[in-house]
């Protein structure tokens, strides 16, 4: 009788939890693109990646490229594609697995992603810069040893996110028990502390449409297996990230906020060190200080990095201008 109730229970609680998986996907059915340009699309091995394209033709090409957690998307440049537009022809793409982008049941991988990057960038770009958020910094280095890269520009890069554990990746991709578990993950209140606690230097700044976009991003079909194999540490690409920098030939820059404690600044002046990188650090935040303080990062961009004035290692203060040699950090 007490099995006969055990199981009950346990069949009742999967039972609800489908439904609940069922009403949360039914609610994030609708998923609009709302990026600043033209959506496009891009094959590639056999699956669709949605990307956008904003500015003048014959400016200079910047590619964005998004960093990763589970409701990762391109949107998370939303607050400079239309800044950059003015001076550059922008690319900002969804990740396979990703955003707009289609989510096959891949095991995903960093040499997969290193692979997107560097066929994506030859079939749609000519030799942009690269911006590329936290761990697909990694991924963008990677693909600069066999691409044309003008340029690298790496916010908070990182190689290293903690043990693997492919048990987690394993339990996320099972149908009920992983889809439940990671609704969790992706609940609204789970990613909105994610952006308090890793994102922003001010919770204050954090948009609330950008928490919403996240969540109905990692809320479609498909979307919890690349974020799988992130939460397992089984996305870490398997070199040492000081090492591929310094023998890098892509000239390269650092942007880091100073405040960041998922990837702290310390790590930034390591790398900078050990590689001879350029390295600048904007005031007052953390690890998205392009969206924190758009009109800083713009600057930089535009300003400095066209024009080729920037130092060894540049402030971008909450109040001050963009670092040149005459204010550099000691």
């Amino acid at each position: 009788m007490r099995i006969r109730t055990v199981l009950g229970g346990l069949l009742g609680t999967v039972g609800a939890a489908a439904l609940g998986n069922r009403l949360l996907k039914r609610r994030a059915s609708e998923f609009d693109h709302r990026l600043a340009g033209i959506e496009r699309t891009y094959r590639w091995r056999g699956m669709e990646a949605s990307y956008t394209v904003a500015g003048d033709p014959d400016d200079e090409e910047m590619l964005l490229l998004h960093g990763i957690h589970a409701g990762a998307s391109s949107y998370e440049f939303e607050p400079i594609v239309e800044r950059l537009a003015e001076n550059y022809r922008v690319v900002a793409v969804d990740l396979p697995g990703f955003g707009r982008s289609e989510r096959p049941p891949l095991v995903y991988s960093a040499g997969l992603y290193a692979d997107f990057i560097r066929d994506f960038a030859a079939d749609v770009t000519d030799e942009p810069i690269v911006v590329a958020s936290s761990l697909t910094g990694a991924f963008a280095v990677d693909a600069a040893d066999e691409s044309e890269f003008a340029h690298l520009v790496l916010i908070g890069p990182t190689a290293d996110t903690g043990d693997e554990r492919p048990w987690l990746r394993t339990l996320i991709r099972s149908p009920v028990v992983g889809t439940t578990l990671f609704n969790l993950l992706a609940s609204k209140p789970s990613i909105r502390y994610f952006y308090d606690r890793d994102g922003y230097y001010d919770p204050d700044r954090i948009d609330e449409e950008e928490v919403e976009y996240a969540w109905t991003s990692a809320h479609q079909p498909g979307a919890r297996y690349a974020p799988a194999s992130f939460a397992s540490g089984t996305l870490d690409p398997d070199f040492d990230l000081q090492t591929e920098l310094a023998a890098l030939e892509t000239p390269t820059t650092l942007v880091w906020g100073r405040d960041a404690e998922l990837v702290p600044l310390r790590e930034g002046r390591t790398l900078a060190d050990a590689a001879d990188l350029d390295l600048v650090v904007i005031d007052y935040a953390t690890q998205l200080p392009h969206a924190e303080h758009p009109e800083k990062f713009v600057e930089y961009l535009t300003t400095e990095l066209l024009e080729g004035e920037l130092g060894v290692d540049a402030d971008v203060g909450s109040s001050s201008g963009v670092g040149s040699d005459s204010d550099l950090e000691t």
